[in-house]
């Protein structure tokens, strides 16, 4: 009911002519965006107390697998309402803080970008060098931030910072709301190859003056930044790429399909010779297993299991799988896998961030061998 639900919703609202002009553009549509809201699914991951549906981690990675399947220029931010904001709040949010923002999230009218990673940090989120310092009732927040996606278009940053001894490792770090419009962010975009819509960015903070409120869980989140960066929430960003991965690639796979069976070279459909049946056997195949690690993990998710191993293996399945599925989906179109202006070359483009962003397959790869409790 929720997918066809929202594939009416994108083939009414996200037609392919739009979507391209989205990406050449490098477009926010927010009035799509917003009306996501009235659809319901942004309280996919708010409790029903702060306005929301209840949380359902399996229906939100639903959402993103299909609305990733015609545009991230809308699967995003979504993921950057619904999760970055509601999940967290949720998860590591004061009561106070709860009450205020839960409710904007679940009508669709607030979006949150992650500022996590730096110029000289990456995975090693310990190592920031952001520093919060707190004078009174306010903190005072400088560093720089770098891969910052859709902090250009969002309404607060989660600003994660060191406020504690240097050397006190994983015990001195704290997060920050920091609204992106606050004196001294300075927001300059990256131009990437793809992810186009809500692209990536450097933030720039300078003596940066929030709140005290605006700390994560406030005064209990102070120093305590390092276990709602790690816990459940991880997870669940895992999740939220292994989605995207999914809907991509099986947008890539169903024009492949579709196209293969219109093409015609001597005399008859490029889907008659054998290597393309093969290969698009093995797409279809790759999509329905990359699906059910999707499912799996998220069903552990969404019962509070411990599930690190099984959404880093999804995340890195999906992924990698979606690599492949879309460049063999190029190969199928030929040359005009190549042009601008097709779907097939904006999936390539787009596909070859997944295995990067929310944690490298390196990292999956690790996470994966340790948890199972490799020697080394």
């Amino acid at each position: 009911m929720l997918r066809e639900t929202l594939r009416r919703f994108v083939e009414k609202r996200m037609p392919r002519e739009d979507v391209a002009r989205w990406d050449k553009d490098n477009h926010f549509p927010r009035d799509v965006f917003g009306e996501l809201g009235e659809l319901g699914v942004m309280g996919l991951t708010v409790p029903e107390e702060y306005g929301g549906a209840g949380r359902d981690i399996v229906a939100t990675m639903m959402v993103i697998e299909e609305l990733s399947k015609r545009s991230l220029a809308v699967a995003i931010p979504y993921i950057m309402s619904a999760c970055y904001a509601g999940m967290n709040l949720v998860e590591c949010g004061s009561e106070n803080q709860k009450k205020a923002l839960l409710p904007l999230v679940a009508a669709g009218k607030l979006i949150f970008a992650y500022g996590w990673t730096e110029p000289d940090v990456g995975a090693d989120l310990a190592s920031v060098q952001t520093v919060i310092a707190r004078e009174g009732d306010e903190l005072i927040i400088n560093g720089e931030k770098r891969f910052c996606s859709g902090a250009n278009i969002c309404d607060y940053i989660y600003v994660l910072g060191r406020s504690g001894p240097k050397d006190d490792r994983y015990r001195n770090l704290s997060l920050v709301m920091v609204p992106a419009n606050a004196p001294g962010v300075e927001i300059t975009p990256i131009d990437g190859l793809g992810l186009k819509g809500a692209p990536t960015t450097d933030v720039r903070l300078t003596d940066v003056r929030v709140p005290v409120g605006n700390l994560m869980g406030e005064e209990s989140g102070w120093n305590n930044g390092w276990g709602m960066v790690s816990g459940a929430g991880l997870d669940v960003e895992k999740l939220e790429v292994a989605a995207m991965a999914v809907g991509i690639a099986t947008a890539a796979t169903d024009d492949a399909w579709a196209y293969a069976q219109e093409r015609r070279q001597f005399g008859k459909p490029v889907s008659s010779y054998q290597s393309i049946r093969h290969k698009l056997a093995d797409m279809r195949t790759q999509c329905h297993a990359a699906r059910l690690m999707l499912d799996h993990a998220a069903s552990l998710a969404n019962d509070h299991i411990r599930c690190g191993t099984e959404t880093s293996m999804a995340k890195l399945f999906t992924t990698e799988a979606a690599r492949s599925i879309v460049l063999s989906a190029q190969d199928i179109f030929g040359a005009y896998g190549y042009v601008k202006g097709f779907d097939v070359e904006r999936y390539v483009r787009d596909v070859l961030a997944l295995p990067i962003i929310g944690g490298s397959s390196a990292v999956q790869r690790n996470n994966i061998v340790n948890w199972l409790g490799l020697a080394r």
